[in-house]
């Protein structure tokens, strides 16, 4: 959470849910300056050097090729990827109900929004380094959870993550099925490997939306953006340095200063 919060703070990222699972963690979140591949950066490397100096490990933290990063165009799959953050310990079979999860997992948000702060880790960070003492981290809802019909974003998202809760745990009772429980989870060791292996080279969405023909679009525009920026690429390669990059190239942008067109209005 230290390192969420002064990420967040430093990029201009604003949070809405967050859950942190054994091997992997979920995040819904508003990229308010476009910095989203800085943020990660950071937050990823810091969170893995920190970690493998606690453990005391020194290979890979994360698996290569794991980082999945889903837009959500509309209120509806905002709403959704929430829940679906929210109740993750419990569709894993963790615990019964999420408020029970004894890892990091922001609340449904009933008041609007959910403040803390966080102290800096006595392990790994310098005491007298650049990094502040302590970080305020705050989870909000996002503008898209008021566009919904009916309550306020807070309500919706707790009655729907109360749900979803409740239907989980009743196919587990129709299955036979048992949640492992907070004490367990809490006897894990963090050198424990799955018995399974989960199933590979699954569909990874770029894109999350209700309706249809928006989805559709949006998947035209990005496949347009891919195309343009292979081509300027290519003379870029060859020599060529006043080509124009399609808006929205980042790295080459920032690290190359490379030109890029200017984005579309709206």
């Amino acid at each position: 959470m230290y390192c969420l919060g002064y990420a967040a703070s430093r990029y201009g990222v604003r949070l809405h849910a967050v859950c942190v699972l054994s091997n992997h963690f979920h995040l819904v979140l508003t990229d308010v300056r476009g910095n989203l591949p800085e943020f990660m950066l950071w937050l990823d490397g810091t969170l893995a050097r920190g970690l493998n100096a606690y453990y005391g490990r020194c290979e890979n933290f994360w698996a290569p090729g794991t980082y999945s990063r889903v837009e959500l165009l509309d209120p509806a799959a905002v709403l959704e990827k929430m829940v679906y953050t929210l109740v993750n310990p419990v569709a894993a079979g963790l615990v019964g109900e999420g408020r029970q999860w004894p890892g990091v997992r922001s609340e449904t948000l009933r008041g609007g929004f959910q403040r803390l702060q966080v102290q800096r880790p006595e392990f790994f960070f310098r005491e007298r380094g650049d990094l502040p003492e302590a970080v305020e981290v705050v989870l909000e809802q996002p503008e898209a959870l008021l566009l919904l019909d009916g309550q306020g974003g807070g309500e919706r998202l707790h009655e729907a993550v109360r749900d979803k809760e409740t239907e989980i745990r009743e196919a587990f009772r129709a299955e036979g099925r048992r949640f492992l429980g907070r004490e367990e989870v809490l006897r894990q060791s963090p050198r424990d490997s799955p018995l399974s292996c989960e199933p590979r080279h699954q569909l990874n969405p770029q894109v999350a939306c209700r309706d249809a023909e928006r989805r559709t679009r949006r998947l035209e525009s990005i496949k347009s953006f891919l195309a343009a920026y292979r081509e300027a690429f290519r003379k870029f390669a060859e020599g060529v340095r006043d080509v124009v990059f399609p808006a929205g190239t980042y790295w080459l942008r920032i690290h190359l200063g490379c030109l890029c067109a200017d984005p579309a209005p709206g």
